[in-house]
């Protein structure tokens, strides 16, 4: 079965904030929109928000909505996509905590990924729960009393999250159904601990910082020689305002 018009009449709120990662919010929006859905980016402020390929800036994505102005009864489900960024920024933010509670309270899916489950911490929504997360998030997730489970996605009733961008795919197979209201293929089975946390941390920031352009020699010289340029023009320009004061009052007292 397509999964074209599988959310046909659905409205869903994506909370994001500069910093979301790119990949994961462009892969979400592409899967609800070709599903039928209808989004809305739902943001800290308006305007566009800045996303990020791993720790590098990316595409400016458009605001639907400022958080103080959305309202969870206008939606059928929450996406709060990833990023080492953004849901550290949303967790901050009362009026944004505030909305998520709202889903859960009305009893709407809401799904995370990667580092997007931090903002489900910080509005208490993962205690009790079997979660995954970005495995470097993963003590955040067992102090505040979730089960943490190192796989690719975990549904946990209304509650989907994911792991790691890599696992995009299987994410949006569990995404769609969750947001259609369909029960889960596999319902979550109850562990009583969590999985333990990696031994080594995960390659893809560091690879990504590895391969960052280092300023060339002949680079930092020009922006030096620009500056002592801006200086000296400062320089000038005060000097000459100077001399010209200077010569406006000598003029007035030789017309008195």
């Amino acid at each position: 079965m397509s999964a074209t018009g599988k959310l046909a009449g659905k409205r869903i709120a994506v909370l994001a904030a500069d910093g979301v990662e790119g990949a994961e919010l462009g892969a979400a929006l592409a899967a609800l929109k070709d599903a039928g859905a209808q989004t809305a980016l739902v943001a800290l402020r308006p305007g566009r928000i800045r996303s990020m390929n791993v720790h590098q800036p990316s595409d400016l994505v458009k605001v639907d909505s400022k958080v103080e102005n959305a309202s969870a009864a206008d939606y059928d489900g929450l996406l709060i996509p990833g990023g080492y960024i953004a849901p550290d920024l949303l967790r901050q933010s009362a009026p944004a905590r505030e909305f998520v509670r709202a889903f859960d309270a009305a009893g709407k899916p809401i799904a995370a990924m990667s580092h997007g489950v931090l903002v489900l911490v910080s509005t208490g929504l993962a205690s009790g729960r079997l979660l995954t997360s970005w495995p470097g998030v993963r003590d955040d997730l067992v102090n505040a009393g979730a089960t943490w489970c190192n796989q690719e996605t975990v549904r946990d009733g209304r509650i989907l999250t994911s792991r790691t961008p890599q696992d995009c795919a299987a994410f949006l197979r569990e995404l769609l159904p969750l947001l259609a209201g369909e029960p889960a293929a596999d319902p979550a089975v109850t562990r009583a601990d969590s999985d333990p946390p990696q031994q080594a941390p995960s390659e893809l920031p560091d690879q990504s910082l590895r391969w960052l352009a280092a300023p060339s020699l002949g680079a930092m010289l020009s922006l030096a020689i620009v500056g002592v340029g801006v200086v000296a023009a400062n320089r000038s320009l005060r000097k000459r305002g100077g001399k010209e004061v200077a010569a406006g009052t000598g003029e007035a007292v030789q017309d008195s």
